[in-house]
């Protein structure tokens, strides 16, 4: 799934992805970006992930940055 950074707060470590297919946010957390070697994302970064249903809605399982 593909999708554009609306923020993300390294200090707080998390943040959220607007997804292409039109559905709600994804919450991105910084085990995500750990996983993907990434140590931050920047608003309005085009991204892929792979989203799963968490307690509190879709969040991202793994994510790159696209070029």
């Amino acid at each position: 799934m593909q999708g554009t950074v609306k923020w993300y707060d390294p200090a707080k470590g998390f943040g959220f992805v607007s997804v292409n297919d039109g559905g709600k946010d994804v919450f991105v957390h910084r085990s995500a970006l750990s996983r993907a070697g990434l140590e931050s994302l920047a608003e309005g970064q085009t991204v892929t992930l792979a989203v799963v249903d968490g307690q509190k809605g879709r969040e991202a399982q793994s994510i790159n940055v696209d070029d």
